[in-house]
């Protein structure tokens, strides 16, 4: 028993190191995807729009991206959980609540990830990066 639970809890560290280098794959995209369009959001915004505009451009933009990962990677999780089944005690290997958890807990990490650069453009200083370029 203590055997399967070094097993579990080698397979939880794995995940959690490869949501975290997720996490920061997503968010390095984010920010450069952000810094090719500063340009746009000072246009956008000197032309009146405002930061909640903004903000709902830059996330709409990683909508359907996300929209589409999640359900691929939910379906491609369905289908190879037949093939982990031998390792999950007590729980159906298509579980509801985890497909839930794991892609909710995705969608809070791809909209920080989101947010934290299009709040730092929203806070540059328009004349500056009009001027420029």
């Amino acid at each position: 028993m203590e055997q399967v639970e070094l097993v579990a809890s080698t397979v939880t560290l794995i995940g959690l190191v490869a949501v975290a280098l997720a996490g920061v794959g997503i968010l390095g995209l984010v920010s450069f995807s952000v810094s090719q369009r500063l340009k746009e959001i000072a246009i956008r915004m000197a032309l009146g729009a405002t930061k909640v505009q903004v903000l709902a451009a830059v996330l709409r933009q990683f909508a359907w991206p996300v929209a589409l990962g999640m359900a691929a990677g939910a379906g491609i999780a369905a289908a190879a959980s037949g093939v982990l089944r031998i390792a999950l005690y007590g729980v159906s290997n298509l579980d509801p609540a985890s497909y839930a958890a794991a892609i909710l807990v995705l969608m809070a990490i791809v909209g920080l990830a989101a947010l934290l650069p299009a709040r730092r453009a929203l806070r540059m200083d328009l004349a500056k990066t009009l001027h420029y370029d």
